[in-house]
């Protein structure tokens, strides 16, 4: 799906809208059966797992490419040609331009198809060549069209065709990738004495580097506990997202979830664009069309903040008007998997519990190579890093876009965390971080991985870099907060939190050594480190392959480029400017005074120049 009259269109995935408004929520009544499209009821026997997936599988997508049709079984080969309308994992539906060419196709039975999916129709993963065998399920003579049914579906197909071949040689990379770097710090120990502090840093950062990826290795999600449904409230802060806060809305509301236990508050902190008319008009019609069955008005509100006073306010508002067990925090421009509610609940059955996290994907991927480059640095952050954390029950950053918290412990905090400032000022943004760090000082947090939302990244550089260099001020900030109460954590989680802080830190001093200081007064070319870093490079990228087997894993090496040529430079900035409360993507208060500031001060300028 593109949006119009912008210079980079944001593509997202286009699905199939289904018929009903509210397709995934639980019927309370038990008037209407919950089907999918091959005619399985939600309720039959197997775990809520295996109900999700075939769900998942019978999603639709649109999109328009080339699909080829044989009769199965004939030996002589004669391609009659379409054109796909949309396809799910299970099946397609093709159209014919040739009134001849449809009535041929629709008499057959068996079936052989070949096409490929370009990227961006699909979820990655699926954009490869198939031919698949299926049959003629039934068809639209008003449109000239035909829905075939696959024999496999394609995550089947791939795994029994490719996949094997896919995962045998990723493993290999990367067993060679981390042996190679192995093998390097065995050089760095050996060379030790010429240069200890230099070699020291080295030896930690490939340490610390392998670890994580060895973690995230043997992290394993919850598994759902059907009887385990606690009530929970989604609070949604919105600020100027005219676009998306409705997708957001429904996204959360629509959950595989009992509609008794579920609530969804939306907090605008007075947009100054369209959203509290997006936001009336997506309840009204929720509450007009499914308020008999779902009692929506009771279940889904909105409050509008008489003045800007900030997310974490918006946040608070919405904890404070709800009294259900936990609290789920989701951000505006953020869209929740059906299941990812069921999923994000399932660590809080450990009552030492108090925060967690879920997987964030990039919905708009396939829109530049900028976007592309943040979808595979989201998946390793979260699959490989956030999961190694996730092990110790030990996550530092319980991420905007879907965390979750026990009420109990909010509203505790909840002062402190609007009211907090440092060095004398006030902290407007890294809420994320900021509440985890209340959490963490007493309480576990982790991390599920199948509790997944898709959120939109930027899309312009301007935009990313701001964005990057407010989460390294809050991160330095936060860190800092943490360091007082992480000793006190499971010995390699703490071990690991503080080399975390010290390599990143000290890794623009340590690229200066290596790339201009050594060169330029010994006359010697880097080639170990520079290898050492296309190394660490190559193990995100290859990472992303064997475990999402996407066409985007060369996009982990280029960001580790542009990581290194220009987001690396950030933290040195970010070192004396951290204290700084504005966001630098959107106009909060402090922004607005920081640019009124700017504005007097050009002014000043220019009236000085004047006088001269």
């Amino acid at each position: 799906m593109k949006r119009k009259n912008e210079a980079d269109q944001d593509i997202l995935l286009n699905r199939e809208k289904d018929r009903r408004l509210l397709s995934y929520i639980p019927d309370p009544t038990g008037e209407r059966s919950s089907f999918d499209r091959r005619g399985k009821k939600d309720d039959e026997e197997g775990d809520l797992s295996s109900m999700a997936r075939e769900r998942k599988l019978g999603m639709r997508y649109r999109g328009s490419f080339p699909v080829r049709i044989e009769k199965y079984g004939e030996r002589n080969r004669h391609f009659l040609g379409g054109t796909s309308v949309n396809i799910s994992d299970t099946g397609i539906l093709a159209r014919f331009e040739d009134a001849q060419i449809f009535e041929q196709v629709r008499q057959m039975d068996s079936v052989r198809l070949t096409f490929r999916i370009p990227e961006g129709v699909m979820p990655e993963g699926h954009e490869n060549r198939y031919r698949m065998t299926g049959k003629v399920v039934r068809s639209r003579e008003d449109e000239r069209e035909v829905a075939f049914e696959f024999t496999e579906d394609l995550m089947a197909y791939m795994r029994r065709r490719k996949d094997r071949y896919l995962l045998l040689m990723s493993a290999v990379c990367l067993a060679f990738i981390s042996l190679c770097i192995v093998l390097m710090r065995a050089e760095s120990v050996i060379y030790f004495k010429y240069n200890a502090v230099l070699y020291s840093y080295s030896i930690i950062a490939a340490m610390f580097l392998l670890t994580r990826y060895l973690f995230g290795a043997f992290y394993r999600p919850v598994p759902i506990n059907p009887d385990f449904t606690p009530s929970v409230t989604v609070i949604i802060p919105c600020f100027n997202e005219e676009e998306w806060i409705q997708t957001t809305i429904l996204s959360c509301f629509d959950q595989s979830y009992p509609a008794e236990k579920l609530k969804v508050i939306v907090v605008d902190d007075c947009s100054t664009d369209h959203s509290v008319d997006k936001i009336r008009e997506i309840i009204d019609e929720l509450t007009e069309k499914e308020d008999a069955r779902y009692h929506v008005r009771g279940r889904l509100k909105y409050f509008v903040q008489e003045k800007n006073a900030g997310k974490r306010a918006a946040l608070v508002r919405g904890v404070e008007n709800t009294d259900t067990d936990l609290v789920m925090f989701v951000d505006s421009d953020s869209f929740l998997d059906p299941y990812a509610v069921r999923n994000l609940v399932q660590p809080f059955r450990d009552p030492k519990m108090g925060g967690c996290a879920g997987r964030c994907d990039v919905a708009n991927t396939y829109t530049n190579s900028l976007t592309k480059m943040q979808s595979v640095r989201y998946y390793i952050a979260f699959r490989i890093m956030k999961a190694a954390e996730g092990i110790f029950d030990a996550v530092t950053c319980l991420s905007g876009p879907l965390s979750c918290y026990r009420r109990e412990i909010v509203m505790k905090y909840k002062d402190a965390w609007i009211n907090q400032k440092f060095l004398g000022h006030k902290a407007t943004f890294g809420d994320d971080r900021a509440m985890t760090n209340f959490v963490l000082s007493h309480h576990r947090c982790s991390y599920q991985d199948t509790a997944v939302c898709s959120t939109i990244v930027p899309k312009h550089h301007k935009v990313f870099l701001r964005q990057q260099m407010r989460w390294k001020r809050s991160w330095l900030r936060e860190s800092l907060m943490a360091g007082k109460f992480m000793w006190r954590k499971e010995p390699f989680a703490a071990v690991n939190f503080y080399i975390g802080i010290i390599v990143p830190i000290l890794a623009p001093v340590v690229v200066v050594y290596n790339l201009l200081y050594v060169p330029f007064t010994q006359h010697i070319f880097p080639k170990t480190f520079l290898v050492g870093l296309l190394l660490m490079s190559l193990m995100m990228s290859v990472t992303q392959l064997l475990l999402r087997k996407s066409r985007t894993w060369l996009f982990g090496f280029w960001f580790c480029v542009y990581y290194e040529l220009i987001l690396l430079w950030q933290m040195p900035i970010a070192w004396f400017t951290f204290w700084k409360s504005t966001w630098g993507t959107r106009m909060t208060p402090s922004d607005v005074k920081a640019e009124n500031s700017r504005k007097e001060k050009r002014k000043k300028r220019g009236t000085k120049g004047a006088g001269v």
